[in-house]
């Protein structure tokens, strides 16, 4: 009897902790009468899933330069502050589109760097961007980047790599280096990304359970400089912040978690294998960051740009993050990437 009651136990117990770990379903866009809402235009890939994208500035077909612009972990489309008058002064189309399990677009279970890269690349066609296109990725966006400059570089025109984030254990890095910038993350940050690097099954668990904190990223208290506080709070003033919930509506598992995955877990490739895409100068890279950005150490930016000499790097004084979403930072990156450097 006593062996019998020991066994159903140790049954609820497993039972339990599997559904604990095993994250929900998502909450899924148009599919069903108590699905989400579909309220932009999506475009349909050719595996079935939907991306959900949005179109600025002057019209695509008659634009002199045509941009996609990735997004950041915790963010949509509608979280960029280039403005109308800037786009038009420059005859630019941007647009703008949910990544897989955000906002509106569908999620990718199996997502990798290179279905990434050609998600962009059928977005682009399907839009009818032409043969080439203006690509800028900021965040955990700029990860994608670097995905569409190893499997799509014929497709583009130039790239803007804005605070890109960096997998601590890419080979191209030597272990003194990204070993004392892993240890100068927060704790909560060491663990959360080593759970997703070595094992990624317990991603959603970890940064949903109560014991202890997760990723400081996902729980929405990031490290964050003064720059960063400030920009944050002039956008909180202007109401031009307000989308979180949005960005996250299918659920935090296909879309924080997912890109946790994906951007820690064992990478396909190593950027710093990549060669010069540019070498007939027809277009170019560039990758700005922040000195002083708690999220992305610049000490591995900088050995990246050193590693890629044909990159541009720029690097910004008393910059933080979020940089990006300074308009007058943003009017200046954009300027450089279509017009070049003297502008």
């Amino acid at each position: 009897m006593f062996r019998k009651t020991t066994v159903f136990l140790l049954i609820g117990l497993v039972s339990w902790v599997y559904n604990e770990m095993r994250p929900p379903p998502p909450k899924l866009c148009g599919l069903s009468p108590g699905g989400l809402p579909v309220t932009g235009p999506r475009i349909k890939l050719r595996d079935g899933r939907h991306l959900s994208y949005m179109e600025l500035g002057v019209s695509k077909d008659v634009a002199k330069f045509k941009i996609i612009l990735v997004h950041a972990i915790d963010s949509s489309k509608y979280d960029t502050v280039v403005s109308k008058e800037l786009l038009e002064e420059m005859g630019a189309c941007l647009i703008t589109f949910d990544r897989p399990g955000y906002g509106e677009s569908d999620p990718h279970p199996k997502k990798t760097f290179k279905s990434n890269a050609l998600d962009i690349e059928e977005l682009a066609d399907q839009l009818g961007l032409g043969a080439k296109f203006y690509l800028v990725g900021f965040s955990m966006g700029g990860q994608m980047a670097w995905g569409c400059l190893k499997y799509i570089p014929e497709r583009l025109a130039g790239v803007a790599l804005l605070a890109p984030v960096v997998n601590y254990w890419w080979p191209g890095f030597p272990a003194n280096l990204s070993t004392k910038a892993y240890n100068e993350l927060d704790l909560q940050d060491q663990w959360a990304l080593r759970v997703s690097y070595y094992t990624p099954w317990l991603t959603y668990w970890w940064n949903t359970q109560k014991l202890f904190p997760g990723s400081s990223v996902a729980s929405g208290r990031p490290r964050i400089s003064r720059q960063d506080y400030e920009i944050l709070t002039k956008l909180a003033v202007a109401g031009k912040q307000n989308n979180k919930g949005y960005a996250t509506q299918q659920g935090n598992f296909e879309s924080q978690h997912r890109d946790m995955i994906n951007g820690f877990g064992k990478s396909e490739f190593d950027p710093m294998d990549l060669k010069n895409l540019f070498a007939d100068k027809e277009g170019f890279v560039h990758l700005w960051q922040g000195d002083e950005d708690g999220l992305v150490p610049v000490t591995l930016q900088r050995y990246i740009a050193g590693k890629l000499p044909w990159i541009r790097y720029h690097e910004l004084a008393g910059a933080g993050h979020i940089f990006p979403l300074d308009e007058n930072v943003c009017k200046a990156i954009f300027k450089i990437l279509l017009l070049g450097e003297n502008q």
